[in-house]
């Protein structure tokens, strides 16, 4: 990760290069919360959740919205990639 000065995610307060601070991960994007933050609330929150769209039936539906059956099949499923 690239040193600069980043926000903690919770206070908002900007967290320096040498501040000790904690990273999340989350692929392409990283959250970062300051040491005091951190130690009132270790997890992660306040992030908006990614509602799941696939084609079900030659149409496309949130995931969240099949049946039982659809649901467990969706997660049978595997990503192959090219």
């Amino acid at each position: 990760m690239e040193e600069r000065n980043m926000k903690c995610h919770d206070c908002g307060r900007a967290v320096g290069p040498n501040e000790k601070r904690t990273e999340y991960d989350w692929g392409k994007i990283i959250f970062v919360k300051c040491e005091s933050c951190h130690a009132k609330d270790p997890a992660l929150r306040n992030y908006q959740p990614t509602e799941v769209y696939s084609r079900v039936v030659g149409y496309l539906r949130p995931v969240s919205q099949w049946n039982l059956g659809k649901k467990a099949e969706f997660s049978d499923r595997k990503e192959y990639m090219a």
